[in-house]
């Protein structure tokens, strides 16, 4: 059973999450940001993760410091569950249609943390969800995860469909990445080894 737990608790956060990489795409979340809570059920869903996500955070304030410390921690729940990454497919990659947007998502399981973001979305709100704020999830969550993750919204209008294209596309490379492929004898690295 690939599963990570993690706790976190600071003056802003605190959090608790778990994750089962053979999962069935079963989330239990809950973040207190409704639109968030909705990209992590998707995270789960087309990623074929069982997530539990409990987050309480600074809220008055905003919605900054919840999403990011959610994203560490799964982040970390997601390194955690690996393991020593023997025999998985490593990379990864998706391109998902909602209605009007198209995004797309390669990853590198590489233990070299790095994010590349090109996504032109407005700052605009989803609901308590500011549309900057995709980033900075997905930014805690690679760093944190140590993947490569470069995500491309090659367009989209609408601000709901282009953030949620880029969760199911994210779910749906990083499922690839980390499945595992029998034919794969070892760690698949040439230097057999991926950098942690």
């Amino acid at each position: 059973m690939r599963t990570g737990e993690i706790t976190r608790k600071t003056k802003e956060t605190a959090i608790s999450v778990s994750v089962e990489l053979d999962g069935e795409g079963r989330s239990d979340i809950s973040t207190g940001v409704g639109f968030f809570d909705h990209m992590l059920t998707h995270l789960a869903k087309h990623g074929l993760f069982d997530v539990t996500v409990q987050a309480q955070g600074d809220l008055e304030i905003d919605a900054h410091h919840t999403v990011e410390d959610v994203g560490i921690c799964l982040g970390q729940a997601f390194l955690k569950a690996l393991g020593e990454p023997v025999g998985i497919t490593r990379y990864g990659r998706a391109t998902v249609p909602m209605d009007e947007a198209l995004a797309e998502a390669a990853v590198d399981v590489s233990g070299r943390p790095f994010l590349v973001f090109n996504a032109d979305i407005p700052g605009a709100r989803v609901g308590e969800f500011d549309a900057e704020l995709a980033r900075e999830f997905f930014q805690a969550f690679a760093m944190n995860s140590r993947i490569t993750l470069h995500l491309n919204l090659r367009y989209g209008s609408n601000v709901h469909h282009s953030i949620e294209g880029l969760f199911k596309a994210f779910a749906r490379a990083l499922r690839e990445a980390v499945s595992q492929d029998p034919r794969v004898k070892g760690v698949p690295s040439t230097k057999g080894m991926l950098q942690t």
